[in-house]
Formats: structure tokens, C-alpha cells, sequence
């Protein structure tokens, strides 16, 4: 079985929180692959330079400017940041963008009520590139900035990519696609913790997100994980970064059906 593990801003926010998460996924068996987003760093990098940020339904708007400070973040420091860590734990991870070896293109975002600027919506993976490294024991970690393959570079939800290239790779592989973040899973209660649930379907998603207990960030984190499992994907799961690397009954976490 393939992993795709996707990892959220606020443990790559927490230098210790992070250090614990790679040393779980340094352990994971089997051929992995590792997508990360950005945290809070690239809002406080644009912040000193005084580039105003928007986010709309936890989706980040990206002028050209904040397409500069996204690029250098998540595709340069936080990327090769993550990849020395695992390096240091014997994982021979690979840093990696959509752009590099044309593993993810996408197409500019064209929304008739919004402008997002330079968003990308992923419209093809490079199978065969990611399959090849993962056959020859190399871990990708995959930043969210992609290509249009135009030259443009196109800043693109890192819980997207995570679907996308689960999806691909499932045409071949059994995959487990798991997000990765600071609770414990789906909250019924978002102000407590132990409200975590051990399932969630559809109908219980449409009926949370109503109520507006699911709301924000969770909305496209959710609508990327059911569309993994309503298509191919083998097990698709939302858990906190300490269960990264657990199994069977060990593991906690929500299971999206």
C-alpha cells in the first residue's frame, strides 16, 4: 500500500510538533509520499512586507506578490527544511513542486465571482514520475505550488495535491490517504477536543457543515477527502500528526466513508 500523507499548517508552525511528526513518518512502512503546506509563515513573511493577505473560505487569494512570498516559503524553505529533517532520519526523501519533473499542472483558477488570483486547480499528475520514485526508495515531499505549463506558477491547496496524487496513483496501487493535522480528527464540538468522531459520511458532513460546526479550513480539507473516497482511493482518513505512522487498532483518528 502507497501512503500519502499530507501534513497542516500549524504542526509545521511548531518546530517540536514537526520534529515529532517526521520522526513518525520516517517510521511508516512502505512507499510514502509526504504534501505540506505552507503554516503561518508565509502570512507572516508577507506581513513584513506589508503585502495584505485574503483568505476566502480557507482558500488563499494570491496576487502576484503573495505568488512570490508562497513560492519562496512553501517550495524553497519549508520544503528543503522538512527534507533535511528526514534526511537526518535515514529517509532519502526528495523535495520536490509541481514543477519539478512536471509531477503536478494545473490550470489557472476561473471563478465568475471571485478573483483568486494565481490559484491553480490541479489537472494533471505525473504518475509515472512519482511511481518511479517511490519504486527506487525515494520519498517525495511535495510542496503546493504548481505549474500551468505555460511558465506561470500557480499556488495551489495542498489538501488538493494530497487528493489528486492519491487518486492517480490509486489507478495502480492500493493508496492510504491520510491529513494530517493538530486534532484529533472530525470535532463534533470544535471548542473540545475528545468530540473527535470515528466516522464520518456524506449525510453527516452536509449536516455538520449546516450547522456550521464544520466550517473554514475543514470545508476543503473534506471535500478533497470524500472525493477520495467516493472515487478510488482505498482508505482515506483525518487524524492528528501523532498517529501518523499507527495501524489497525492503535490508530485514532476519523475514517471518511
Amino acid at each position: 500500500m502507497v501512503h500519502v500523507i499530507k501534513i497542516g499548517g500549524n504542526i509545521i508552525d511548531d518546530e517540536l510538533k514537526l520534529d515529532d511528526f517526521l520522526n513518525r513518518f520516517a517510521k511508516l512502512k512502505g512507499p510514502k509520499i509526504l504534501i505540506h503546506g505552507g503554516g503561518k509563515l508565509a502570512t507572516s513573511l508577507a506581513k513584513d512586507l506589508a503585502i495584505d493577505q485574503q483568505v476566502i473560505e480557507g482558500r488563499r487569494i494570491t496576487d502576484t506578490e503573495t505568488l512570490k512570498v508562497t513560492t519562496m516559503v512553501y517550495a524553497g524553505l519549508v520544503n528543503k527544511t522538512i527534507v533535511a529533517k528526514l534526511q537526518a532520519k535515514s529517509c532519502n526523501a526528495i523535495g520536490l513542486s509541481g514543477v519539478d519533473g512536471n509531477s503536478i499542472q494545473s490550470v489557472k483558477r476561473n471563478d465568475l465571482t471571485i478573483d483568486y488570483g494565481w490559484v491553480g486547480d490541479v489537472e494533471s499528475i505525473n504518475t509515472g514520475f512519482l511511481q518511479h520514485l517511490i519504486d527506487n526508495g525515494m520519498v517525495p515531499v511535495i510542496s503546493p505550488i504548481t505549474h500551468d505549463g505555460k511558465g506561470n506558477l500557480l499556488n495551489t491547496n495542498a489538501d488538493t495535491i494530497a487528493t489528486e496524487v492519491a487518486l492517480a496513483l490509486s489507478e495502480t496501487n492500493e493508496v492510504n490517504l491520510r491529513f494530517c493535522f493538530e486534532k484529533l480528527g472530525v470535532l463534533t464540538n470544535p471548542e473540545l477536543d475528545g468530540s473527535w468522531l470515528r466516522i464520518l459520511d456524506r449525510k453527516e458532513y452536509e449536516y455538520l457543515k449546516d450547522q456550521q460546526i464544520i466550517s473554514k479550513g475543514m470545508l476543503p480539507k473534506l471535500e478533497n477527502a470524500f472525493r477520495a473516497s467516493e472515487l478510488k482511493v482505498t482508505r482515506v482518513e483525518i487524524c492528528h500528526a501523532d498517529y501518523a505512522n499507527e495501524q489497525g487498532e492503535s490508530f485514532i483518528g476519523t475514517q471518511i466513508l
